[in-house]
Parts: structure tokens; C-alpha cells; sequence
């Protein structure tokens, strides 16, 4: 009788448990991070330089040291203390952001704030408050100055607190420093670049005269009033870009002569470490052709062009040059001329010295060199796509050192003295660990995420393989089922789709990579399915090119194939499918139910292109040439010559005031 009424016991805590377990809430969905429903880490985890020990911000507030040797832990400084130095004029909300300048003194921008500060002596060394519409703001420890732009002008603070105009445009369509040149394609995030010693500011210098205005209204304000966007449109005329050098010790700018047309891309913009030259990789528009030239800043003169790249489809640079430690002549260059994304090691002259990596993998970042400079340290998607590894790479002779075992995405910082590592990684199965390594064996764990999703209903996420359309070529899908799934009812399926170029959505990472408003749709009893088709990101060149002057065609035929997989599943309705997407996804949902009525009930579109020839010359014209030499390709791929076939329910949203997929979509 005991043993039964325990069963009966146990049963009932079972069914409790299962009855306990929450849903997600919409708000749940929309602020998951406050909520603490991602995987919480050691948040700004880094090395402190010359040093074994690390360091991390808690709670945004506690800036922490953590001592390899012995793991103690032990406070470097609050933000209360920060706050309460005399230098600080307006204080800071949180510690974020901190750079380390040597082991003994890092410096930390918020908005129009930089902070020096010296841990061994708890002292602010120098503090600056820009004008409050500074942006675009970049610190020189070597000049201890300061850099930014007011509107589409460059000033900068010099380490006497005394701020220097150093350009002079009154139409604001030029701009000097901006950070949205090239619409900030090739891997562009940043229009400022200090030299090595602080002794000269280089600085893109945008002029936008030439493109065509674009009319938004502005409802934010009252009464709504008109501004204008400068919008290259595909096959019209783009802006023109130059690089200017500006002398900190004689106030004079040099342009380098990067020649004509003036409507090519200067990329990969990169200082020699002896700051006499400057690189540039020039991108012809149609972005089939690139030289890497070497610039003096003196005269601004071309010294040479070190090498030359070529595709009958497109060169697409997203890496600056990575200049060894120790060595200045030698550099290495991220390139897919092979068909993936390797490391090749060059002199300054322009001579190959080894090709540093090769396989059907990609390098994806390059993480740090070793302080000798004679090793460099990889991510990969090395051995699987969905996952990412870490390699310790010898420059001498190519060899490679795995340093990550898990299965997941892996992230690893190596110590001054090459004696030590931390590894932060994820997966399917793991929210978050931190794991610290001496001369590559375990010493301890530094951190363990808790389970944010333990409380909740969590449903089922699979990542399984199918075949694409091409009959070979292998895709990764993830199924996310509903909790409790009854196979023997039939559940409605939610789509969703991205699809395009640096875009990789299934990762062998906490979720399988899934946003959680996809965790609750699936409590709210869907199917949820995604596949990455070819034409996304990290699977190499002929992957992704697939798409080349017909976007979204063999990527609609990729998707048809996950269709066919769903429709094998006995759960399904296949009645009931539903395909939702943003910007390139909504380009494929909006293109997919009027390509192919028959297949979706409903479709939900966010921010969708509609037509490539309303997109800008940057990325459009990358993939798909221009309207003029590509006539077919934009007429085969717009949306508005299909819409007649249309039969699902659609919505699209869109942004009145949207600068990248302009309201005439």
C-alpha cells in the first residue's frame, strides 16, 4: 500500500510540475533581456594586459577582477567611486566599454563622455565632456585626444582640453568622418581612424551632392513635416568618397589620390604600424575588381598596388589588414578567392608569404595574435557550420591547434603571456559556460549559466539537414514543436524566413539561435520551422552567390524544400502555413505567396524590398548589377510584376521613415 500511494505521490509532483511551468508573455518576448530570459555571462569578460587576471563588469556597475592563479575575486572599481572624482562633471549611468590602455589604465566612452582612469593610483587621469551632439567619438591614447564629428563636420579635444575644427563643410550633404559611408557596407562601421602614435587622424570624407533626394515624413514630430533622405538608388548616381590624413602637429589635411571614377568604394582602410602609409582596398562599382594600394600620407601619392583581386560575380571586402605584433612588414589579409573565407599572410610589398588556412570552412573573426606575434587565433566554422571553433594558428608554417572541444559556438581570449585562456561558448544544451584553460588543459569553471527557460513550458528544438533544389547541396533547418506535441493532432506551421547574404539564422547555440518570440509562438501550439537556403551566410562563395542577378529564386527554391519535409511530418497541417520575415525576409515572404499562391494560407512581411530597383547601388547592385545591364534579373525578381497571383492573407509592415528600404517598397 506504501508503494502505491508513493508512485501516486511522485505522479502527482510530475503532473504538478508540468502544471507550473509558465508561457511566455508578449512582454516577456519584447524585453526578454531586462526579464533575464537570455543566458546571463561575465558581461565585458577580457584580459587585463601584461597581467593573469582578468576582468568583468557586474551589474553594470562593479568593475571586477578575477585572478587566474587563484581565482579570487576581488573589486577594481564602483561606479559610485567613479562618479564621486572631482574631474567628473556629469556622471556616468553605468561601466561598460571599458578599453584597457596598459595594465594599469583603460578609458570608457558613453556618448559625449570619455573617461581615463588609472587603477593603481583610483584616480581619474582625464576626463573629457564633449558637446552634446558629439558623435562618432574615438579616443587616442597616444595623442590622449579626442576625435568626433557635430553634424557632417570633424573636430577633436587635444590633451590640453582645447577643441580644434578640422574641417569646414557648410553643406551638410558632405560630411567628414561620418560613419555611413558606403551605407556602411564592406564592413564599414566607422569614418575615424587614428594613427598608431596619435600623430594623425584619417577621416572619410563623403560627398553626397550628387544623389538623389529621397522624401520621407517625418511623424515624430508636430506637425509632421518632410525631410529628405540622400538615397543612392541602383543604377543612379552614388556618392563620392575620399580619404583625408589630417596633421595634428601642422593643422593641414592631405587627400590621398585614390583616383577616378569617384564613385568607387574605398575599403579595408587600414594604418601601417609605422604610420607612414595608409591601405585601401579600391572597390570598382561594379564590385568585381579590387586593388589593395599602399598610400604615403605625405604626399598622398600611391606608392603601389600590392595585389589585385577578381570575380566574374563579385569581390565583396569586410576585413581591414591585421598587422603582425613585432613584425610591421607583414600583414594578414581575410580573402575568398579560393571559394571560402581564409587567412593569407603578406610583406608590405605585396609578396604572398603562405596561404595560413585552407578546407570547405570559413574563418569567420580574427580573435587576437600571441604578444610574440608568431601565432594568431581563429573562430571557424571548422568542422561544422553551425558551429564555431577556435584555432591557435602558427604563422611559420600554417599549423593549426584546435583549442575548443565542446560542441556550440565558442569564444576564447588568451592571456599577455600565451600561458592562458578562458573559452565562453554555448549550445543546444548549454546557455553559457566560461571555462579557464593553462597551457591548454582545464584548471577550472569561471561561470554557469543558469537556464533562464527552466520556469517556463520549453518546447522541442530540433536542427536536422535536408537537400537543397540543386539535388546535393545540404541545409540546416530547426524545428521548434510545441510543448506537449500530440502527434496524432495536426498543428499549423509558422515559417520563418531571412534567407539573404550574412545572414545565418540555426546555430548550434542556446535555442538552436531561435529569438524567443519564436518559443512562443510555439507555446501558442505552432510549428515553428526555419531553414537557411543557399544564398545565407558562413557556407562559402558558390553558397552564397547562388543568388547572383536573380535575388530571392533558388532561395524560394530551397524553402519549397523544407515545405516538402514538413509535409512528411504526420503533425502537420499542411492546410495551415503561415511565412513571416523582415527586410530580405520580407522580400522572400512577399515573393514566395506570389510566386507560389498555392502553398501559404497567410504571410506576414516586415519592412520587405519589393522591387530591387528601388534599393540602394551599394548592396543591390552587388547582387544584381544594375536595372540597366540586368533588366531581366529586375524584372524576374520584383514582386509588383507577381502580385496578381496573390491568394494568401498578407500583411505588410512597414516604417514610414525607414532609410534602408525606402517607403516606396
Amino acid at each position: 500500500m506504501k508503494r502505491i500511494f508513493s508512485t501516486f505521490l511522485l505522479f502527482v509532483l510530475a503532473f504538478s510540475a508540468v502544471l507550473a511551468q509558465k508561457n511566455l508573455t508578449l512582454k516577456d518576448v519584447v524585453f526578454g533581456y531586462s526579464r533575464g530570459l537570455y543566458p546571463s555571462t561575465l558581461e565585458e569578460l577580457q584580459w587585463i594586459p601584461g597581467q593573469n587576471a582578468m576582468e568583468y563588469v557586474k551589474d553594470w556597475s562593479k568593475l571586477m577582477k578575477i585572478d587566474a592563479k587563484t581565482g579570487e575575486e576581488s573589486e577594481i572599481l564602483s561606479l559610485d567611486d567613479l562618479n564621486k572624482s572631482k574631474k567628473i562633471t556629469e556622471p556616468f549611468d553605468y561601466i561598460y566599454g571599458i578599453k584597457w590602455i596598459d595594465g594599469n589604465t583603460f578609458y570608457m566612452i558613453q556618448g559625449n563622455k570619455v573617461v581615463v582612469y588609472n587603477v593603481a593610483d583610483h584616480k581619474v587621469v582625464k576626463y573629457f565632456l564633449l558637446p552634446e551632439k558629439a558623435a562618432n567619438v574615438f579616443y587616442s591614447p597616444k595623442a590622449n585626444a579626442v576625435a568626433f564629428t557635430i553634424k557632417n563636420n570633424l573636430f577633436y579635444i587635444d590633451s590640453l582640453m582645447k577643441m580644434r575644427q578640422i574641417t569646414y563643410d557648410k553643406d551638410t550633404n558632405v560630411v567628414n568622418g561620418g560613419n555611413y559611408v558606403h551605407r556602411q557596407e564592406f564592413g564599414i562601421d566607422h569614418g575615424i581612424f587614428w594613427s598608431p602614435d596619435g600623430n594623425y587622424i584619417a577621416f572619410y570624407h563623403e560627398d553626397m551632392r550628387m544623389v538623389s533626394n529621397y522624401p520621407v515624413i517625418d511623424y515624430t514630430v508636430f506637425p509632421a513635416k518632410v525631410k529628405y533622405l540622400k538615397y543612392p538608388f541602383a543604377g543612379q548616381r552614388s556618392e563620392q568618397v575620399k580619404l583625408g590624413v589630417y596633421n595634428l602637429k601642422t593643422n593641414e589635411i592631405t587627400y590621398l589620390r585614390t583616383g577616378q571614377p569617384a564613385d568607387h568604394y574605398l575599403t579595408q582602410v587600414t594604418w601601417d604600424p609605422n604610420e607612414k602609409y595608409i591601405y585601401i582596398g579600391i572597390l570598382n562599382r561594379d564590385q568585381n575588381h579590387l586593388w589593395l594600394n599602399k598610400y604615403n600620407i605625405r604626399t598622398g601619392e600611391k606608392v603601389k598596388t600590392l595585389f589585385e583581386e577578381t570575380n566574374p560575380k563579385y569581390v565583396e571586402p569586410l576585413f581591414p589588414l591585421y598587422f603582425v605584433p613585432q613584425h610591421p612588414d607583414r600583414f594578414i589579409y581575410f580573402s575568398q578567392r579560393d571559394g571560402w573565407q581564409h587567412l593569407y599572410l603578406y610583406d608590405t610589398e605585396g609578396n604572398l608569404i603562405r596561404k595560413l588556412t585552407s578546407g570547405n570552412w570559413e574563418v569567420t573573426k580574427l580573435l587576437q595574435f600571441s604578444n610574440d606575434g608568431n601565432y594568431v587565433y581563429v573562430q571557424t566554422t571548422n568542422p561544422s557550420p553551425i558551429e564555431r571553433h577556435v584555432y591557435k594558428i602558427s604563422l611559420k608554417n600554417g599549423k593549426m591547434q584546435r583549442l575548443t572541444s565542446a560542441h556550440g559556438v565558442h569564444n576564447v581570449a588568451v592571456s599577455t603571456d600565451g600561458n592562458y585562456y578562458f573559452d565562453s561558448y554555448t549550445s543546444t544544451d548549454v546557455p553559457r559556460k566560461i571555462d579557464l584553460y593553462k597551457n591548454m588543459r582545464f584548471i577550472k569553471n569561471l561561470f554557469e549559466a543558469p537556464d533562464p527557460m527552466k520556469d517556463y513550458n520549453k518546447p522541442t528544438i530540433k536542427i536536422g539537414t535536408i537537400t537543397a533544389a540543386d539535388g546535393k547541396t545540404k541545409l540546416y533547418y530547426r524545428l521548434i514543436l510545441p510543448p506537449h506535441l500530440d502527434k496524432t493532432k495536426k498543428y499549423p506551421v509558422l515559417v520563418y524566413v531571412y534567407g539573404g547574404p550574412h545572414v545565418q539564422l540555426i546555430r548550434d547555440a542556446y535555442l538552436a539561435d531561435a529569438q524567443l518570440w519564436l518559443i512562443y509562438m510555439a507555446q501558442k501550439g505552432y510549428v515553428v520551422f526555419t531553414v537557411d537556403n543557399r544564398g545565407s551566410d558562413n557556407r562559402g562563395f558558390a553558397f552564397e552567390s547562388v543568388i547572383y542577378r536573380h535575388l530571392g529564386v533558388n532561395e524560394m527554391k530551397d524553402q519549397l524544400k523544407g515545405i516538402e519535409f514538413l509535409k512528411t511530418l504526420p503533425y502537420v497541417d499542411t492546410n495551415r502555413l503561415g511565412i513571416h520575415g523582415w527586410s530580405f525576409g520580407g522580400f522572400m515572404t512577399t515573393s514566395l505567396v506570389t510566386t507560389y499562391p498555392n502553398v501559404f494560407k497567410v504571410a506576414v512581411a516586415g519592412g520587405p524590398v519589393i522591387d530591387w530597383s528601388m534599393y540602394e547601388v551599394m548592396y543591390g547592385e552587388r547582387y544584381m548589377d544594375t536595372p540597366q545591364s540586368n533588366p531581366e534579373g529586375y524584372a524576374e525578381t520584383s514582386v509588383l510584376n507577381k502580385i496578381q497571383n496573390l491568394k494568401a492573407k498578407l500583411l505588410i509592415i512597414h516604417g514610414q521613415i525607414d532609410p534602408v528600404v525606402v517607403p516606396e517598397n
